[in-house]
C-alpha cells in the first residue's frame, strides 16, 4: 500500500511562474489540485531606522539613505524607492539632506541646522562628515545632488520637507520666503519629467503651503503614490529582530492581494528577503 503524503499543504506546494499549486489536505491521490495566486510583489522603499523612546538622538546611528553610498546600498538590498529628509540652510539658502535638526551626528561644533550657511563661515554645513554608524566619513548633499544619485540608482525619491524647514519656508520676511521655496521646488521642476519624486510634510502649518506651491507649478503627481509602512515595531539600536515585523508584513502583502502596491520599511534587505517565494 502506498504511503499518503497529502497532510499539509506547505509539504505539496510547489511555485510556478507567480502561482502555487496546492493539493488540498486529506485529498486523495489524484484528486484535483487547487491554484492560487501569488499576492504582487511590492515596490519597496527603503528607509533609515531612527530610535524610539527617550533621547533618541543620543542613539541614533545616522542610518538614513542621504548621500550616494545609502542610495546604492537601498538598491542593492532590493529597494525600488527611498525616503530621505530635506532641510534648508539659514534663510533657505541650501536645500540640503539631513534628518536631525541640528548637525548631532556630524563632524564641528553642534548647530542648528537653520542656522548655518551651506558655504559661508568658520562652521559652515558644507563638507561636514558623519562621524557615527554604517556611514561614517560621509558628507552632507544638497537637493539636486541627492535627486541626481537616486535617478542614477534608478530609485523613487520621497523626501519629507522637516517641519524645521518653516523658519524661513513662512519667514515674514517675502525675500527669504521666496527664496526658500526656490530651494524645494526648483529641483523638482528641473527633474520629475525625467524621474518619478515624491514630497511631503508632516508639519502643519508647512503642508497646506506645500501643497499649493508643488501643485502650482504643475508638480500635483508628487503629491500622490506615496507607500504605505508596514513595519509593526519601532526602530531601536542595536536594531531589533526584524521577525518581529512578520505578522504586519504578511498583514500588508494580504490585504494588498494582487494589486501592485507600494510599501515602506526601515528593514530593507530584511523585508526584500521575507518576500522572496511570498510574491510574484
Amino acid at each position: 500500500m502506498r504511503r499518503r503524503m497529502w497532510g499539509v499543504v506547505a509539504a505539496t506546494t510547489a511555485l510556478l511562474g507567480g502561482t502555487v499549486l496546492v493539493s488540498p489536505a486529506g485529498a486523495a491521490p489524484g484528486g484535483e489540485v487547487g491554484v492560487v495566486a501569488l499576492p504582487a510583489c511590492p515596490v519597496v522603499f527603503g528607509h533609515g531606522g531612527y530610535p524610539t523612546g527617550a533621547n533618541p538622538w543620543d542613539r541614533d546611528q545616522v542610518r538614513q539613505p542621504h548621500h550616494p553610498k545609502g542610495l546604492a546600498q537601498q538598491r542593492s538590498w532590493g529597494a525600488g524607492g527611498v525616503e530621505a529628509d530635506l532641510q534648508l540652510t539659514r534663510n533657505g539658502t541650501k536645500g540640503v539632506m539631513w534628518h536631525n535638526t541640528t548637525t548631532n551626528g556630524l563632524s564641528g561644533p553642534r548647530k542648528p541646522i537653520t542656522e548655518l550657511w551651506w558655504a559661508t563661515g568658520a562652521d559652515q554645513l558644507k563638507g561636514r562628515t558623519i562621524i557615527r554608524g554604517p556611514y561614517t566619513g560621509e558628507t552632507v548633499y544638497t537637493f539636486r545632488e541627492w535627486l541626481d544619485s537616486a535617478r542614477a540608482n534608478n530609485l523613487i525619491a520621497m523626501v519629507e520637507l522637516k517641519g524645521e524647514a518653516k523658519q524661513s519656508l513662512l519667514n515674514s520676511n517675502a525675500t527669504v520666503r521666496e527664496t526658500a521655496w526656490k530651494e524645494v521646488i526648483a529641483p523638482l521642476s528641473e527633474r520629475i519629467s525625467r524621474q518619478a519624486i515624491l514630497i511631503y510634510t508632516r508639519d502643519a502649518a508647512l503642508k497646506p503651503e506645500l501643497d499649493k506651491r508643488v501643485r502650482a507649478a504643475g508638480l500635483s503627481a508628487a503629491l500622490s503614490g506615496f507607500p504605505t509602512w508596514v513595519d509593526g515595531i519601532g526602530w531601536e539600536e542595536p536594531p531589533p529582530a526584524a521577525s518581529g515585523n512578520h505578522a504586519s508584513w504578511q498583514a500588508a502583502l494580504n490585504r494588498a492581494g494582487s494589486a501592485k502596491t507600494r510599501m515602506a520599511t526601515s528593514w530593507t534587505k530584511d523585508f526584500t528577503g521575507w518576500l522572496k517565494g511570498k510574491c510574484a
